[in-house]
């Protein structure tokens, strides 16, 4: 071929970028998690190879491992790749914003120029010498729409200007400018220094030719020892450039450099190009470059002007890339659920702890239209593990007031509710962990025959290892004694029990207090969860003595009886007013992440409003109620506190400790025998003796106004 562009001005042909759809995504995870709303630059690697095919360039890389890691390391480590001969490291910033209008406002011109500052120093400085990658810094600013799952982004590749520009005298193949020998020694030494750990991945280099013939290839920082001892020195680099007539863009900054740290006026360069992972001297370039600049161009004070921002359809346009449908749907569906969730991080709730949200096991009792509210808010929440108990079917006027159910799950017969629920959930959700169980819950005042008794037993069996396996406890049943097993064994196991029950217009929402044994355990139970362990761990000395929390039965004076018998349709169906659900539902899911989120946990005393005793201005969730009491007629809502009672049938230690002592007898026995707890737990003493009082009115009263009337008990 013949000489190129004699006596022309020397064009470098542009680098060009490609960021893999990993780094999209490691940026999206590191943007929600870790940066939020900061927008400090990010120090960054880029990666490039020499052309490796005659007919492709290669490009500046970006991958995942292009970003520092989103633990508490240094954000400035970056990720290590040395000796790989495919992946040049090259050190860039990352400037991403908030909103697209931050990103369109950015001073371009200043932050090439501030990037391009960079270079000179080092090269000033001798850096250049040590770490020859940093002549090809770069520069990117970006920003994620996380919602639309665009990013918008803009590469810049800063050069220093030579100003007049270089001329090229000649450019050549490089199997054109040497002898076989020199050309066979030159193979070697750039397949030898390729091959080595230890220089596989340094962009910038010198080729010496020695008297023989044996080409070498030296690190830049033996450039004074090379003029005594070699005939001739040429600057070799990779060049990621494909083209025959014009080198890549690495060679601007690179004839800046030795210019201004040798000043020499005529300069012989080779691109380095590759096939197959060998040299190949057929594509790669020899050429020779005159500078002739102004002595104050050396001026390491002066720094050159620059260029180097990137042509998208050759103009200077930010480009755009969409994700959103290449993605997996359900890795999509997770992504967008937790947005809401991570964004409250950002400025509100920076304590939130969505770790443990997805961890916790929650298991509903009863999937109507309590248990359908709560599971849709639970995934709101994060909650990701769900198991739903019931042993009803779907009717043709539960799909209105139940939201997890269609008409297609009330047709030939109905789908059992914990089977249907489930499907529904996971196809809003995909990626949660559900699960159905079909059962009914063994309950007082509701005998068994005795051939039906071994399937009741198992049935205890089932839901005590049920509950034991699960973190958090969900009382939504239709009835006041399903709730009473459930009660007894989430206060067995010291687990967080949350209850919430529906009137006509008025709802109650409670969370249960730790257990009458506190951390003692039956020691057959095992921990299957650090949500469970952490909750056992805390000892009941951080009430600093108070009385426990109640239950749901605390306040009852009678042991649960059958309340469904005699009863008329309105009755037997939970009549309410079709806006309580979501409220009682959405108030018990949120009372559960304040105690997931409180110090205290499961122990956490009752909380009020603008009360001095609870530390709410601590908690960033709020107070931490015991009871809300809400009433849909009156628009009212009021927290209450009601403590353990020593009588209570459900989780006095009494009632607890025959449990545990006597296991499933004693479950039937309270089933089967409907005063037997009311005798267990004094409840039939204390009515006799309440019922001895007498009332004595005082009628010896100087005043005969009937409003002065007072009663004595």
């Amino acid at each position: 071929m013949a000489d190129s562009g004699r006596g022309t001005i020397l064009q470098f042909a542009p680098f060009q970028s490609s960021v893999d759809e990993g780094f999209w995504h490691k940026l999206s995870s590191l943007k929600l998690n870790k940066l939020r709303l900061d927008d400090s630059p990010i120090p960054i690697t880029g990666f490039y190879a020499p052309c490796s095919h005659p007919q492709v360039s290669n490009h500046l890389t970006l991958l995942a491992e292009s970003l520092p890691a989103e633990s508490n390391e240094e954000s400035s480590s970056l990720p290590a790749s040395q000796g790989n001969r495919n992946r040049c490291p090259v050190p860039g910033i990352l400037l991403n914003t908030n909103t697209l209008e931050s990103f369109h406002a950015l001073d371009k011109q200043s932050l090439l120029k501030a990037e391009s500052k960079k270079i000179w120093d080092e090269i000033c400085s001798g850096k250049v010498e040590e770490d020859s990658s940093v002549l090809l810094r770069f520069l990117v600013i970006s920003f994620a729409d996380l919602k639309k799952w665009s990013f918008h982004y803009w590469f810049a590749f800063p050069a220093l200007v030579l100003d007049p520009p270089a001329t090229l005298v000649n450019l050549k193949p490089a199997s054109q400018c040497f002898t076989s020998e020199e050309a066979e020694s030159l193979s070697r030494a750039c397949n030898e220094w390729r091959s080595l750990s230890s220089t596989a991945d340094i962009p910038f280099f010198l080729v010496s030719f020695g008297s023989d013939s044996i080409v070498t290839l030296r690190h830049l920082r033996e450039w004074e020892a090379c003029q005594n001892n070699v005939q001739k020195v040429i600057f070799g680099f990779y060049d990621p450039c494909h083209l025959p007539s014009n080198p890549g863009w690495p060679l601007r900054n690179y004839l800046a450099y030795i210019y201004s740290r040798w000043g020499l006026g005529k300069i012989h360069f080779f691109c380095y190009r590759e096939n197959r992972g060998f040299a190949d001297l057929g594509l790669s370039l020899v050429g020779e470059a005159e500078i002739s600049l102004s002595p104050g161009w050396r001026n390491h004070q002066n720094m050159p002007n620059t260029v180097g921002w990137e042509l998208n359809r050759r103009k200077k346009v930010s480009r755009c890339i969409s994700l959103a449908k290449t993605m997996d749907p359900t890795r999509l569906a997770v992504s967008a659920a937790d947005l809401n969730l991570k964004l409250m991080r950002w400025r509100t709730l920076p304590s939130l702890n969505l770790d443990m949200l997805a961890a916790t096991k929650c298991l509903l009792l009863g999937a109507g239209t309590l248990g359908c509210q709560v599971a849709r808010m639970l995934m709101a929440w994060g909650v990701r593990k769900i198991t739903l108990l019931d042993s009803g079917k779907v009717s043709m006027s539960n799909p209105l007031r139940q939201s997890l159910y269609v008409l297609d799950d009330c047709l030939n017969g109905g789908k059992f509710k914990a089977v249907a629920a489930v499907e529904s959930l996971k196809r809003i959700f995909p990626a949660v962990e559900a699960e159905g169980v079909v059962m009914a819950i063994p309950m007082p005042g509701h005998p068994v025959p005795s051939q039906e008794e071994s399937n009741i037993l198992n049935d205890c069996r089932r839901l005590w290892d049920l509950i034991n396996s699960h973190d958090a406890i969900f009382l939504l049943t239709d009835t006041r004694e399903s709730r009473w097993l459930p009660s007894l064994l989430g206060a067995s196991a010291n687990k967080i029990t949350i209850n919430a029950a529906l009137g006509f217009d008025s709802f109650l929402v409670m969370r249960h207090g730790a257990g009458p044994m506190g951390s003692i355990r039956n020691s057959q139970a095992e921990t299957s969860n650090n949500i469970s362990a952490s909750m056992e761990n805390l000892s009941i000395s951080s009430q600093n003595g108070s009385q426990r929390l109640g239950c749901y039965f605390c306040n009852d004076v009678v042991a649960p009886i059958d309340s469904t018998a005699n009863r008329t349709l309105d009755q037997q169906c939970t009549v309410t007013r079709p806006g309580l659900a979501p409220i009682a539902s959405a108030l018990a899911v949120e009372l559960l992440v304040g105690v997931l989120h409180h110090p205290s946990g499961i122990y956490a005393k009752a909380e009020f409003a603008n009360s001095n005793d609870n530390g709410s201005n601590e908690q960033p969730l709020g107070i931490l109620p015991h009871q809300i009491r809400g009433s849909l007629s009156q628009f009212s809502q009021m927290t209450l506190v009601g403590h353990a009672s020593t009588c209570c049938t459900a989780c006095c230690s009494t009632v607890v400790s025959e449990y545990q002592t006597r296991g499933m007898d004693f479950v039937l026995q309270a089933i089967n025998h409907p005063t037997y707890l009311e005798d267990l737990t004094g409840l039939t003493e204390l009515m006799k003796s309440a019922g001895s009082y007498t009332l004595d009115w005082d009628n010896d009263s100087e005043n005969d106004d009937d409003d002065d009337d007072c009663v004595e008990i």
